[in-house]
């Protein structure tokens, strides 16, 4: 009885109602508390909605600390040697007590990031909140840029992790990685150098690859998240609040006669009848705490439990330790990046004496390309106001299908890639068996 008493105290500890009976007392408690720095005193009845945030920004947040949990708990074992990172990660997964679960926390969080982190840019442009409602002083569009560049920074955390277990399907997920890379025009084998600390994957490239993936990069999710959460509060909170404020019915001042009048006789007309546009805001909206607390704490421990569970069906694989002699077939890279591959491979055409390079057309030229499309589109997008902080506005209709489409496209080459290919990347459904192939050496 007494476990479940401090239980019930603690979940009132953590959403305790705070109504403030004055903007004194509102602005006193905020400076002081630490959790209140992250809310409004007030926030509307869209923002906490299920159905429009989906709160993957709140999820994708939630697995990077869980990232960093298990990534810190892992630190503590692994040694980032090419002689021990194999046997140290072959001790975590078989000898220390829970390594394996730590390990596959670690990876199935990585794996869900990279998913609900494109998951959301997802839902952000489809709710057109790239764009500026009637905030004074919004810049979405730079908050969708920063978005932008923390989807890429996410791809390049779970791509720098890869590497560490030092066995086969990282090793070789790896070359395959850099060597798209190195076709980028005039920096692709300074890019590729750099990444590696040489021409060859060995314990230079090991040892970048671990300070990028647990100084560097997460230092830079960090600053940039909390650079997202400002603009929002700045922005004046989610695209649907400026939705909700156009949608309120404007309470009309009481008419005013017009009459005439006369200055001294110099001058003379009539009154300007004006009527102001007035928006309920106690209609719209609610406390942030408990409201807004209690969801988020629940949304982060569904994230955690989903998580845990399926860290138990999906263990952490661990291959052979890496050969460099014993070339898979076939190499896969990572597979949020498969699709690239993919599209590398379609590319790659001989006429005659004449190859189009592939790795430079999907790998570099169409990545880059999508990306600065995604950059520039806010500047471009003329729609209306009414078309901010809402699902497929009509207004949007060809621009959400045609984003769509790239999205579904870059899915399905994705699952192509991931279940449909076999040796010499030749094609091949799920119930074919494949051919043995001869290794090559």
């Amino acid at each position: 009885m007494q476990i479940v008493r401090d239980v019930k105290g603690l979940f009132r500890k953590l959403t305790w109602t705070w109504n403030p009976s004055s903007e004194k007392e509102a602005g006193d408690a905020i400076v002081k508390n630490l959790m209140l720095h992250w809310f409004p005193n007030k926030i509307t009845l869209g923002s906490i909605s299920w159905r429009y945030s989906l709160w993957l920004g709140t999820i994708s947040f939630v697995l990077f600390l869980i990232l960093c949990g298990t990534g810190v708990v892992l630190m503590f074992l692994y040694v980032p040697s090419v002689e021990r990172a194999y046997g140290s990660v072959k001790d975590i997964e078989f000898v220390v007590s829970f390594g394996w679960l730590m390990r596959s926390m670690h990876r199935v969080s990585a794996h869900l990031m990279v998913a609900v982190v494109f998951l959301h840019m997802v839902r952000v442009f489809l709710t057109g909140a790239f764009k500026n409602g009637r905030t004074v002083g919004s810049n979405r569009p730079m908050n969708w840029i920063i978005g932008l560049i923390l989807l890429v920074t996410t791809l390049l955390l779970s791509f720098t992790g890869y590497l560490l277990p030092w066995d086969q399907l990282a090793f070789w997920a790896i070359t395959v990685g850099t060597n798209i890379a190195s076709s980028a025009p005039l920096v692709g084998e300074q890019i590729r150098f750099f990444l590696l600390g040489g021409n060859t994957i060995d314990q230079s490239a090991l040892i970048r690859f671990y300070v990028l993936h647990v100084f560097f990069l997460p230092l830079v999710v960090l600053v940039l998240f909390s650079w997202h959460m400002w603009r929002i509060r700045k922005d004046g909170g989610l695209a649907v609040a400026d939705r909700e404020a156009l949608d309120q019915t404007a309470e009309k001042t009481a008419p005013v006669k017009s009459k005439t009048y006369s200055l001294l006789g110099i001058t003379n007309g009539t009154t300007v009848h004006v009527q102001n546009a007035m928006v309920d805001e106690e209609k719209n909206s609610l406390s942030s705490v408990p409201n807004l607390s209690r969801r988020i704490w629940l949304v982060s421990l569904a994230t955690f439990v989903v998580t845990f569970i399926l860290s138990f069906i999906f263990r952490a694989p661990l291959e052979g330790a890496a050969n460099p002699s014993v070339t898979p077939n076939p190499a896969k890279a990572p597979w949020y990046f498969l699709w690239l591959q993919e599209i590398v491979t379609d590319t790659t055409i001989k006429l005659g004496p004449v190859t189009i390079n592939g790795a430079l057309i999907g790998g570099v030229l169409l990545p880059a390309l999508l990306l600065i499309l995604a950059i520039w589109w806010p500047y471009r997008d003329k729609s209306g106001l009414q078309a901010v902080g809402v699902w497929f506005a009509p207004e949007r209709k060809k621009q959400n299908l045609v984003f769509l489409a790239i999205c579904l496209f870059i899915i399905l080459l994705t699952v192509v890639g991931t279940f449909l290919r076999g040796p010499y990347w030749n094609f091949y459904w799920p119930w074919e068996s494949w051919p043995t192939m001869p290794v090559r050496f």
